[in-house]
């Protein structure tokens, strides 16, 4: 659901703008370049979040990297229809370039893949050969955002958090438990990530009226 693209004039597509700025805004002291998108359980929206905040970067003439960090369930090239043969995975593993790990998708936006699953997901991103990267692509390009594993399922978000200059969480409206939402925040604060906030997913049209963003998964 790339609804920057399908519906550039949405509601859906003005809101992922909406928290474009709301990030560019959210510290004077620190640029936000590296942005991990989480979710407390699976299915919450994360990559479909990740996906259209991406898209709605290039639109300010940014140079946009999408990383999916999914080492698990990796959903971004489905939303691209892309192929996911090489990714992250075989990059870090130094099977392929960074050119070939990466697909040029359109407007300065560049998608990568998590490639080849592999058998140890937490241990690869805790790699500092992973730290490194993340280190690097912040200075070649103006954004970095990341689309990881929930929080409460495995600790990949915690350990990705830890390389992020900013941390959102997607909460899906009427699935999503309160008291699982907090849980995931507190995971987060636990590796002293810095929370930006939430990001409230897959409410109805008829009760969007009273929130500033929806959008679906």
């Amino acid at each position: 659901m790339l609804i920057i693209k399908k519906d550039p004039k949405s509601i859906s597509a003005e809101a992922f703008r909406t928290l474009r700025t709301n990030i560019q805004y959210a510290s004077f002291d620190k640029e936000m370049k590296v942005i991990l998108i989480t979710s407390a359980g699976p299915s919450e929206g994360k990559s479909t979040v990740s996906s259209n905040l991406a898209l709605s970067m290039t639109e300010t003439g940014k140079s946009v990297l999408l990383i999916d960090c999914d080492l698990r369930k990796p959903s971004v090239h489905k939303k691209f229809a892309i192929s996911n043969e090489v990714g992250i995975t075989n990059f870090l593993l130094g099977e392929v370039t960074f050119e070939k790990a990466t697909t040029l998708y359109e407007n300065r936006l560049f998608i990568m893949t998590a490639g080849t699953i592999p058998p140890n997901p937490s241990e690869m991103l805790s790699s500092n050969k992973l730290k490194s990267f993340i280190k690097n692509v912040s200075k070649q390009f103006d954004c970095v955002i990341i689309d990881s594993p929930p929080v409460m399922a495995v600790t990949d978000a915690q350990i990705l958090a830890t390389v992020s200059d900013g941390v959102i969480l997607v909460v899906s409206s009427g699935e999503t438990e309160k008291v699982m939402a907090l849980k995931a925040k507190e995971s987060l604060m636990k590796v002293n990530a810095n929370f930006l906030g939430a990001v409230l997913s897959k409410v109805k049209p008829e009760h969007s009226k009273g929130y500033g963003y929806y959008a679906y998964d």
